[in-house]
């Protein structure tokens, strides 16, 4: 992201941290507009998580713009192609996998896809000839631009190869060829610019690279686009396909549009429970969930916590009350620009706020190490009421991380969602102990 709009999201949210205090809560909802400032809308538009869950596409986008270097990931590489002829089954140098080769890959964000992929285009591309010869699809405009800075930052010792960006508003007389070597899109320009304007001879494109496939799938028409561009291409022309989860819609969509495949796959790190203290509490209000909170920071040191909340008014009346208690308060909500949001992550990575109030948006993929503490104001549901174990682990997951011990604390507050963590307990086998926030002796207990 240029740094001036990222100075800009950055003022954006100092903005919205400064009117915080001054909120009173009643029946509206508090929501920061597109400038950072606070405005109030009507309480009955309230979302639950579950209706603001992220489409793939943003959390793909905010998870490339927060993550400042490769994901850690001990696992073992998986081949899911067994086939002993496969040049995957038994090489032990890049020289004898006899590249190119047709290739399927998935694994979690942040491992290194987009590096391997240019790597394999940038090796193809005969900068000379001034014509496209390496095609990637991507689902947006915006992560096909994330992708074309890491093209134009691996490829800059290559002054004589050129990127072209097939996205929707980039104009071309028609009738023009481009002479780009490397293009990067999204499927419906992509297919229009080889089919209707003839911009790309598809014929000569000698590697065409599909990323993001869970997320192009999730996306209406990507799916069809993609496989009618990949019919235009020659025999020869090698087809990589990455996906960061590789459900049964992913892999069929892969067999499609790349045939023959090498298939790797890399585990994703199994989140545990074992280094994290789980509590609960019991309150019998909203009002009493919060001076449990207030206790619960009077009698023990948290160095950063991370506060979830199931619905945006529920966050914006919880980080209004605490930062009227003192406390340094960033607010994330699924109505905020994916730019917006990473400030407000990179501003609370740096400590620049000790309290992150969100959403379900910010359950996976955020490392923090000074998080000490992860509070679940409100137990995760799914949209028909039954707990969301995935979410709970991804939540409390967010503390206990880099191999400290850290606490997890669950506010209850009715039958109903007594019987949620019950659930929850049974399904992962761990005992959920309940927690005194009146007794100060017992709370200082479970931070020794």
């Amino acid at each position: 992201m240029a740094t001036d709009s990222w100075a800009l999201a950055v003022d954006e949210q100092e903005a919205a941290a400064e009117s915080l205090s001054n909120l009173h809560l009643k029946e509206e909802k508090i929501k920061p507009d597109t400038n950072g400032a606070v405005v109030k809308t009507n309480a009955n538009a309230e979302k639950t998580d579950e209706e603001e869950k992220e489409d793939r596409a943003a959390q793909s986008l905010l998870n490339k713009l927060i993550r400042s270097n490769l994901v850690d990931n001990t696992n073992q590489v998986e081949v899911l192609q067994r086939d002993p002829n496969s040049p995957l089954y038994s090489v032990k140098s890049f020289e004898e996998l006899r590249l190119p080769q047709n290739l399927i890959a998935q694994s979690q964000s942040g491992t290194g896809k987009t590096a391997a992929f240019v790597l394999a285009m940038l090796s193809q591309v005969e900068p000379a000839n001034k014509y496209p010869q390496c095609l990637c699809l991507s689902p947006t405009y915006e992560l096909a631009l994330q992708t074309g800075k890491v093209i134009e930052q691996m490829g800059k010792f290559y002054p004589e190869l050129k990127l072209a960006y097939a996205v929707r508003g980039n104009k071309l007389e028609r009738g023009q060829k481009i002479s780009e070597q490397i293009v990067i899109g999204t499927p419906g320009t992509v297919l229009d610019w080889c089919s209707k304007l003839k911009f790309i001879d598809p014929k000569k494109i000698k590697v065409f690279v599909l990323d993001e496939a869970d997320v192009m799938i999730a996306t209406q028409g990507h799916q069809d686009q993609s496989i009618r561009i990949q019919r235009m291409l020659p025999r020869n022309c090698q087809m990589l396909l990455f996906s960061a989860t590789f459900e049964d819609s992913v892999w069929k969509f892969a067999q499609k549009v790349v045939p023959d495949p090498n298939v790797i796959k890399l585990k994703r790190e199994e989140e545990t429970l074992d280094t994290i203290k789980q509590y609960y509490v019991l309150c019998s209000s909203r009002d009493e969930k919060f001076q449990a909170l207030c206790n619960l920071y009077g009698a023990i040191t948290i160095a950063q916590a991370m506060i979830f909340c199931h619905t945006r008014k529920t966050a914006s009346w919880l980080a209004a009350e605490l930062s009227k208690e003192g406390h340094q308060v960033a607010l994330l909500s699924g109505e905020m620009m994916v730019e917006q949001r990473a400030a407000v992550i990179e501003r609370f990575r740096e400590g620049k706020e000790k309290v992150l109030v969100t959403t379900n948006v910010c359950a996976r993929g955020i490392d923090v190490e000074q998080v000490s503490v992860v509070i679940n104001f409100d137990l995760p549901v799914d949209k028909d009421g039954n707990p969301d174990n995935e979410t709970y682990l991804h939540r409390i997951g967010r503390t206990g991380r880099f191999g400290k011990r850290g606490l997890a604390v669950n506010m209850v507050d009715s039958k109903h969602s007594m019987n949620i963590l019950n659930r929850i307990q049974e399904h992962f086998n761990k005992k959920i102990e309940r927690l005194d926030t009146d007794d100060l002796d017992e709370i200082e207990k479970i931070a020794n």
